[in-house]
């Protein structure tokens, strides 16, 4: 099995485990999941127009997950270090500083 295979098998039962009902839990966290190893931000792989349209569907179908995300982390930085991995579009993203906010506030303290 590949790593992106595993990845997104560890990121639905993620997200099957904060699943609101069986349809997020069964069509839903398998579509994010496979969409997240997508390159680009999170709310673009899933064709949302803005992170805020992200938000709600998270919070409508994961809502127990996006209570636990903290509002300077970005959606797809959040889910996989929920999982204990860097997400495959991370290495080449040119808008680090922006995700990894928390990570940068943390070091130069």
């Amino acid at each position: 099995m590949t790593d992106l295979k595993i990845m997104e098998e560890e990121v639905c039962a993620l997200l099957r485990s904060y699943g609101v009902n069986a349809f997020a839990q069964g069509v839903l966290a398998p579509w994010v999941a496979h969409e997240s190893l997508k390159m680009n931000h999170m709310y673009q792989d899933l064709g949302f127009k803005s992170r805020t349209e992200m938000a709600k569907f998270m919070k409508k179908n994961f809502p127990e997950f996006a209570a636990k995300k903290p509002k300077d982390k970005l959606w797809k930085k959040f889910i996989y270090d929920e999982i204990g991995r860097i997400a495959p579009a991370c290495a080449s993203c040119d808008d680090q500083m922006n995700c990894f906010k928390c990570m940068v506030s943390e070091v130069s303290a």
